[in-house]
């Protein structure tokens, strides 16, 4: 931790949510300032790494000035009245909890403009394409930012148009439909969810998000909480995505471009898990008590049914995309974050924070490397890419098939990995659920978990010995190993996925205190 005032942490925390935003704004004009580049083109895409690469110098800067001590104590807060007659306040803050996924979103931009300088999107301007990014990146960033339920909404809005045409214009076969499918969910999703925020902050009195946990839903009664929690959890649920709401995410994934992808996974899935915790839990505490079984159903039938789906196109035979099957493991992973908050205890909270990092970490990784995979054979679906991978990818190019393989047993729980601890906590969780809550159907909750990890094992590692194991014995040419780009921009995301595995303290060191007082009552 390093000492920086007050005054530098709010005006970096203002920086980090309004900064893509104006960067976005610059990206088009005729010529992004101060940037040249061989074509125009060239020079957009280097204005939004710069813009992405300061962006993120500015959350690891928030991240070293952030007082560790006191992870619980929302810090870097700016408090603006801004809509007076209705109380709506412009007040930013992070806490341990929100602090992670700053981080994450910052990062995984990042790697996604350094990955685009190199690797362009093919399709219309480059100028759409960098400013689209920007703004959802400035979006997703005020959505763990913000404090007040109508910014949050308003934020968490913003996301869905760059997103939709990052789709719709830069995606591969069907993108058209999938873009309709996904700006679709998610518009109904968030109507239903405004009439929750509204429900609140008028019967509450205020929108003010650290007001409204301090009171901890005393000013709320019974009813309204039962009514908000089911409102609000619907389109939280539409954009984590929980079964059976989740249809519009495969394909999405599976038209998306590359870092479309990545960042669909990495942090706009995280956007509907935060809303549960930073909101549902310390707001509404007697809804989601009424709600969290139901929650808990829903998140293990997801565990299984992905893990289902995904084994169905993994096996040999089988017509299957490796892009829609690691979405369909999207499905299945955040199952056990939706699992871990239902259990309303520190350990499962702590468990869905930490599964909501290490699945931002992996999933992120396991979209880059299909995107490689697919720029050098053409190809995502399963039976394309173990013919043309040949005898096996580990000899055609051995850094792309270990990368792989790694991704795949880091998606699925190896321990000493990132994707260990979420899972096991959240299970941990559910042995011992909060009071009030049902032991035997948690054990039950608990038992079906389990038994989707190991289906989670199968078909990563059937994954494995397709792709990089492949079939029959032949002289096959070799592939374009792992560019330097490409190194560079896989390299924080293996790094971070061993260092959480290895030391799950750093993060949970944050996240504990602040879901503690969460959970007990209040955040100040």
């Amino acid at each position: 931790m390093i000492d920086i005032s007050e005054s530098v942490m709010q005006f970096l925390l203002a920086f980090v949510v309004v900064g893509p935003l104006l960067g976005a704004a610059a990206a088009l004009l005729p010529a992004p300032p101060g940037l040249k580049g061989k074509s125009p083109g060239q020079a957009v895409l280097r204005h939004g790494v710069t813009v992405t690469g300061v962006v993120l110098a500015a959350a690891i800067v928030l991240a070293l000035g952030f007082d560790h001590d006191h992870p619980s104590k929302m810090q870097a807060t700016t408090d603006i009245s801004w809509i007076p007659a209705l109380d709506v306040r412009i007040h930013l803050g992070i806490d341990g909890i929100s602090l992670p996924l700053v981080v994450l979103t910052a990062l995984l931009t990042f790697l996604c403009a350094l990955y685009s300088y190199f690797k362009p999107p093919t399709g219309p301007s480059p100028k759409a394409f960098v400013a689209l990014l920007l703004l959802l990146e400035s979006g997703t960033l005020a959505s763990f930012a913000v404090l007040d339920l109508l910014l949050f909404f308003l934020a968490f809005e913003t996301v869905l148009i760059p997103m939709y045409f990052l789709i719709a214009r830069w995606g591969g076969e069907g993108r058209t439909r999938a873009a309709w499918k996904f700006i679709l969910f998610t518009l109904l999703g968030s109507v239903v969810m405004l009439l929750g925020l509204l429900l609140i902050g008028l019967k509450a009195g205020t929108f003010d998000m650290v007001a409204l946990a301090t009171d901890n839903g005393r000013s709320l009664t019974a009813s309204v909480q039962v009514i908000a929690v089911l409102a609000i959890g619907i389109g939280l649920a539409v954009k984590t995505p929980m079964w059976p709401l989740h249809s519009w995410l495969p394909d999405a994934h599976t038209a998306a471009p590359t870092v479309g992808s990545v960042l669909l996974a990495g942090v706009l899935l995280k956007m509907g898990t935060y809303g549960f915790v930073r909101i549902l839990l310390p707001v509404a505490p007697h809804g989601m008590q009424t709600f969290a079984p139901y929650l808990a159903a829903f998140a293990v039938v997801g565990i299984i049914y992905g893990s289902l789906a995904c084994l169905a196109l993994a096996k040999q035979g089988a017509k299957g995309d490796l892009k829609r099957l690691i979405a369909y493991s999207s499905v299945g992973h955040m199952g056990f974050v939706l699992l871990g908050i239902a259990t309303m205890t520190p350990t499962g909270v702590n468990g869905a924070l930490f599964a909501n990092i290490a699945h931002g970490l992996i999933t992120g990784l396991l979209f880059f490397l299909v995107g490689a995979l697919k720029d050098r054979t053409g190809s995502t679906d399963l039976d394309t890419l173990a013919e043309e991978t040949g005898a096996a990818l580990y000899g055609r190019a051995p850094r792309l098939g270990g990368l792989l393989a790694f991704a795949a047993v880091a998606s699925l729980g190896l321990p000493g990995l990132a994707g260990f601890w979420g899972e096991m906590l959240a299970l941990f969780g559910s042995f011992e659920p909060a009071a009030g809550l049902s032991r035997p159907a948690f054990l039950t909750f608990m038992a079906i978990g389990a038994f989707g990890t190991l289906l989670t094992a199968a078909y990563m590692l059937v994954v494995v010995r397709r792709v990089c194991m492949g079939g029959k014995e032949r002289e096959t040419p070799a592939l374009a190993d792992v560019h330097g780009y490409e190194f560079a921009a896989w390299t924080p995301l293996v790094t971070l996925t061993v260092l959480a595995g290895l030391w799950p303290k750093a993060l949970l060191g944050l996240t504990d205190p602040a879901v503690q007082q969460l959970l007990a009552g209040g955040t100040r």
